[in-house]
Parts: structure tokens; sequence; C-alpha cells
């Protein structure tokens, strides 16, 4: 490269990126401040406030309160009336930032990067040796920020949106069959769909022992272990039982042993049966997948989706491991006839229909 090769333009567009991207973090950290300490939540509820009256009414020390307005004002989540010395969050912003569980809730996706971020010394290291982080070096705010993020999942698009896309999927499960949620997590999404469907029986099944205890707890908590069991199994070695219809929700882009995963669900159909596969939404080309959402998803990736799975000398697919061109090639291999991409709008996730 050569002096008149240089970009002046380009290099100064590139340090404004640079800067967005930064602030962006910071931005991001005040912001999850503001969920765990319920700021949003009193500012949707009771705003316009001064900084006095929102450090009164959420229990905070006044100067952290007024620091923390002014980071988010000058980031564009408040909104400032400088005569008046209040802050206001904009009607539009409530759905992002005080709605727990609601479609587009962020609060849940805050706490799960601070989890993803606790193991940065130990990503410095697996990049220099290889290998991978394992599953119980993340911080609770992981697996409590991860449950909060699918939570808005199975509360508004699963029975809503996914189910009638699946109308064989629904009549089955609404005459009574056996249904199995591999990579189960804490529970949620066993619990939404056994409400729905009380003429079927549920098991859940999942790998790590840290969900286990809390998913038993909280179909306990929902009066539903009559028809619901939860199962600590590695799930790509062996799936106990057969069944009427297997779920992953997002799951086998980060299992250590995909190609296991997807042979032992095979196994496990019943014939006539079927598996719902939710995933990534992501390109198998990696110049398809430029912008905010691959830039999250390789993130994602690297904090946890890949590292995990290397961890146990896996795959390693990562975050966009699992895209529908190597959805369909994965499944064939493992013996499965069909795969049907179910028509819906979302960003971040594509949904399958996969028949034996």
């Amino acid at each position: 490269m050569t002096t008149t090769d240089f970009d002046d333009a380009r290099a100064e567009e590139f340090v404004g990126k640079a800067l967005t991207d930064t602030s962006g973090f910071s931005t991001t950290i005040l912001a999850g401040i503001g969920d765990r300490l319920g700021l949003w939540r009193v500012l949707a509820d009771h705003g316009p406030l001064t900084s006095g009256e929102l450090a009164e009414r959420a229990d905070i020390v006044e100067r952290y309160a007024r620091e923390w307005l002014g980071g988010m004002a000058t980031a564009g989540y408040l909104e400032y009336a400088p005569e008046a010395g209040r802050w206001t969050l904009p009607l539009e912003h409530v759905p992002v930032l005080a709605d727990e569980g609601g479609p587009v809730f962020f609060g849940g996706t805050f706490q799960m990067l601070r989890g993803m971020a606790s193991v940065h010394d130990e990503l410095l290291e697996v990049f220099r040796t290889g290998g991978g982080v394992k599953q119980e070096a993340y911080h609770p705010d992981m697996w409590d920020g991860m449950e909060r993020f699918t939570a808005g999942w199975f509360e508004n698009h699963l029975i809503p949106e996914w189910m009638p896309a699946l109308p064989d999927v629904d009549t089955a499960l609404r005459a009574g069959a056996s249904v199995a949620d591999v990579g189960c997590g804490r529970g949620r999404g066993l619990i939404k769909l056994a409400r729905a469907y009380p003429e079927s029986t549920f098991v859940g099944i999942d790998a790590f022992q840290g969900t286990i205890d809390a998913a038993r707890a909280n179909v306990e908590a929902a009066g539903l272990s009559d028809r619901v069991t939860i199962v600590h199994a590695d799930a790509a070695t062996e799936i106990p039982g057969e069944y009427d219809v297997i779920f992953t929700f997002d799951v086998v882009h980060d299992a250590v042993d995909p190609a296991g995963l997807l042979r032992q669900i095979r196994a496990a159909l019943r014939p006539g049966g079927a598996y719902v596969c939710l995933d990534i939404n992501a390109s198998h080309r990696l110049e398809e997948n430029v912008g905010p959402l691959g830039a999250l998803f390789h993130g994602c990736s690297v904090m946890y989706c890949m590292t995990t799975s290397l961890a146990g000398g896996g795959e390693g697919l990562g975050t966009v491991g699992f895209n529908e061109d190597v959805a369909r090639r994965m499944c064939a291999e493992a013996g499965f006839s069909s795969v049907r991409r179910v028509p819906m709008e979302n960003p971040f996730n594509i949904l399958y229909e996969i028949r034996p």
C-alpha cells in the first residue's frame, strides 16, 4: 500500500463507526443497570421524573441516578427537558426497556450479554490454546438473562403464531401426543405447551445440570408435574423414550455433537412424527450476514455458542453454523426425509417442520 492508496474520508468514516460501536457498549451496560435496578419500570410508571424523584422511588443514590439519566438521555433512550430538569421514557421505548416478557423486550438480552462477558479472561486463554469455555464457568446472569430473553418467544410467539403455522403438529397435540423438548433449559417452553395442550404429555431433556433443578421447580410451581417430566441426559447419545413430536428451541447450533443429536431425534420419533426446530436466521454466505445482527450473532458465538461446544470437544458450529443450507444437509444425513421452512417474519430465527 502506498500513501496514495489511503482514503482519508474512508478512514474518518470508520473512526465514526468505531466510536458508535464503543458508545453502544457503554450504553448497553447502562441500559442493563437500569433493567436490574428497575429504573425503566419506574420511569414508565411515574415519569417524567427528576433525578431526585427517580432516586427516591427506586431507592438508589441521587448522584448515580443523575449520571445514569444523563447517559441514557445522550444515548437517545430518554428525553430530557432542561427547563424542568426532568427525564421522560418515551412511550415507544417502553416495550423494549420496561415490558418484561414482551415480544421486543431487551432486558434479558442485556443481562445475558453481561453473563457472556463474565468469561472474558477464559476466552483469551482458549484463543491461544484451543478448546473452549465450559457452561459451568459463566456467571448466573447468563442463565437468568437467557431465560428472560427466551420468555419473549414462549409468551408471544409459540402458541399464537408458531403452532398455528404447524397445523398437523397442532392437531396432534390437541388430540393427545407424547412430546419432548430437547435442550429444554429451565422448562419455560414446555410449561407453555403443556398449558395449551392439556391432552398431551411432555418430557424435557437437558444435558446441563445447572438447568435441571430449576426446570423441575418451575414445572412443580406451575402445577404440571403430572404431565411434565424433566430428564437429565445427553440427547446426542440417547433420547429416552419415543415421541410423536420433538421440539428444539435454538439448541442445535450450540450442541457439542449436532449430527449425533439429529440422529437421536430421528431415532426417537415415532412413525409419522414431527421434529419442530427453531434455530438462527442466518445465511451460509458470510457476506449475506453483514450488519448489526450478523455482528451480534458472531459475538454471541465467540462468547458462548461456539466456545461451549468446543469445550466438550465438539463441532463448534457457532451461532450462524446451523443456517438453512447446513440444516437441510445435516437433517438429510441424519435420515430425515423432508425439511419445511415454516413461513414467518422473524429476523432472529427460522422455524422448521422436519419429517422422518
